[in-house]
């Protein structure tokens, strides 16, 4: 049994006496059930073949409820008595926090360690820690170790709660998540699955995990491409095709790319899709090792080793479109004893739709009802001036010039009393030239409303490009906005700023462009111009159920010029790239 008076430093004791005995009468705030990781007291089981270790987090308001497990010189200095730790902490481990095996038997507890330290600050929707832990308020730590009656590993584990409702909790069998947060109370029953704890649950599907299905089915409908993306376990679909595996514990990430080839090949063959009611050849787009939570899906990168247990492939298959179809169905067609259900969506630019398949309901379907798609589309630029207007426009001054010097010409001819027949007649000419320059002769030079229409027209077709997926189709459309030399430079640019390095190298398709200010100043002819301008991208990417964001800010000079009878960009020089 531990020294409780010698468990944590007397400086440390000293300021977190202060902290209880100075803070106010603090309670919690109703919250929802899937933000119990907000809780004052927070307690993750760790269960593997050796016990279950606890960890607690208590907060100030949780103090009272686990008084039992204080020191002693904190129990006495909070006014609690003189009991001794021994028979405070043997009443707890027997009454207020008690593990139950198959039998009812309590498994015997112990306190390991109790201390000041500091909350783990969480990510409210999922509650996986923040990689920045700055400023997070003190608690009393504590970790318990509690110990299997036997030799044999129990194939059930009840739970008997303190007297205290605000306790969020967590468990893990042998590193894999059994729930999402929720709160813990007396009475749950945990069956274990000591063969694969992925399978181990809490009786009542309140306690099912997000991510519970080891199979998962997804097919996105877009207006250039389909997708379908298939979540699944290594270990699972072990049982099909021979990934090597067998006997193993942990994934090495030398073996993770054949592993990833093997599961691409064997995929392919199995889950066909079809497209308005022919059935479609898919490309594979990539397969990747995911980390999931409640509210994202993001890939492992860089490597590490793998619990086999835990570990999730994602694999995606491209089914590229020149059209929004009319019909898209996936068959599901790997079933055995495990797999007996599988959440499926079929998502739309209108809203998800889920499925649960099963043996005798294997196929997702999708019908187009949507009465009016989002078909993305290039904005139609204002055409420069037509060659021989730009000429009149160019040309005012000089024919001013020469309209002045036959007037000069006329009048000398008159003063010299000669001859004013072709004077007179350059003259008129001149005058014509310069009343139809002045009436029919066009500017290139745009004003500050043409100059937004002009570059908001450009930016808006040149992401419109990468709705594409083939990369010929791509330089098609952006070769009406850019100029040849500046061609492959920009698809390269935009590329690099769509991509989601979290999503293994997924584009994101871009939603809307807007042009945020303009400053449009005069390039060396009328047919070009420069403009400074701001803009933002608003983007989005579905993978994996979810959708992820990515706005991207831009400030840049634009080069603009007249190419071929377009408006073309032909130089960018980006000043600042802001991803918010």
């Amino acid at each position: 049994m531990a020294d409780y008076r010698t468990a944590v430093k007397p400086a440390l004791l000293s300021l977190l006496l202060l902290i209880i005995v100075s803070a106010p009468d603090l309670r919690a705030d109703a919250v929802l059930v899937n933000q119990s990781m907000w809780s004052p007291t927070i307690v993750e089981f760790y269960i593997d073949e050796t016990g279950v270790r606890a960890e607690l987090e208590i907060g100030v308001e949780g103090v009272a409820a686990f008084k039992n497990l204080l020191p002693d010189i904190i129990y006495r200095s909070m006014g609690y008595g003189e009991r001794p730790a021994n028979e405070r902490i043997t009443e707890f481990f027997q009454r207020q926090l008690v593990l139950l095996d198959e039998n009812g038997r309590p498994m015997r507890g112990e306190l390991l360690k109790i201390g000041p330290s500091s909350r783990t600050l969480r990510d409210p929707f999922n509650g996986t820690p923040l990689p920045i832990q700055d400023d997070a308020p003190e608690v009393i730590r504590a970790r318990l170790n509690f110990t299997f009656n036997g030799a044999d590993l129990p194939e059930q584990l009840g739970f008997i709660a303190p007297a205290y409702e605000s306790i969020g909790f967590i468990a893990y069998h042998k590193g894999v998540a059994i729930n999402d947060f929720r709160y813990l109370t007396s009475g749950y029953q945990l069956k274990l699955d000591w063969n694969d704890p992925w399978y181990s649950a809490f009786e009542g599907r309140k306690f099912r995990r997000q991510n519970y299905a080891p199979m998962t089915g997804f097919i996105y409908i877009e207006p250039f491409e389909v997708r379908k993306e298939i979540i699944a376990r290594p270990k699972d679909l072990q049982r099909w095709v021979d990934l090597g595996l067998a006997g193993k514990t942990e994934i090495p990430i030398e073996m993770q790319a054949e592993i990833k080839q093997k599961v691409a090949d064997f995929l392919a063959l199995h889950q066909p899709v079809s497209i308005n009611g022919a059935p479609a050849q898919g490309i594979l787009d990539s397969v990747n090792f995911l980390e999931r939570t409640m509210t994202s899906s993001r890939v492992i990168d860089p490597p590490q080793p793998l619990s086999i247990d835990a570990a999730i492939l994602g694999t995606i298959f491209v089914y590229p479109q020149k059209e929004l179809p009319d019909s898209v169905t996936m068959n599901w067609d790997l079933w055995d004893d495990r797999i007996q259900s599988v959440p499926a969506v079929a998502v739309d630019e209108v809203s998800p739709m889920t499925s649960f398949l099963e043996p005798g309901y294997t196929q997702l379907e999708w019908i187009n009802f949507i009465k009016q798609p989002f078909t993305p589309a290039l904005y139609q630029i204002e055409l420069p001036a037509p060659g021989w207007q730009a000429f009149l426009n160019k040309s005012l001054s000089a024919f001013i010039f020469f309209a002045i010097l036959a007037l000069v010409w006329l009048a000398f001819a008159r003063t010299k009393h000669r001859s004013l027949a072709i004077p007179s007649c350059i003259s008129v000419l001149m005058l014509s030239l310069c009343t139809t320059a002045a009436m029919l002769g066009e500017s290139n030079y745009p004003d500050t409303e043409r100059g937004q229409h002009i570059v908001g027209s450009l930016l808006h077709n040149i992401y419109r490009a990468f709705d594409y997926r083939d990369e010929g189709d791509i330089y098609d459309v952006l070769q009406h906005s850019v100029s040849g030399e500046l061609l492959t430079d920009i698809y390269l640019e935009t590329k690099r700023s769509l991509v989601l390095a979290n999503q293994g190298g997924a584009k994101a398709k871009v939603k809307e462009v807007t042009l945020d200010s303009l400053q449009i100043k005069p390039g060396i002819t009328d047919d070009q111009f420069v403009a400074e301008a701001n803009w933002t991208v608003h983007g989005s990417v579905g993978h994996w159920g979810h959708i992820h964001q990515r706005n991207n800010r831009y400030q840049a000079l634009l080069d603009i010029a007249v190419d071929n009878g377009q408006w073309k960009l032909q130089k960018m020089t980006v000043l600042l790239e802001e991803r918010l």
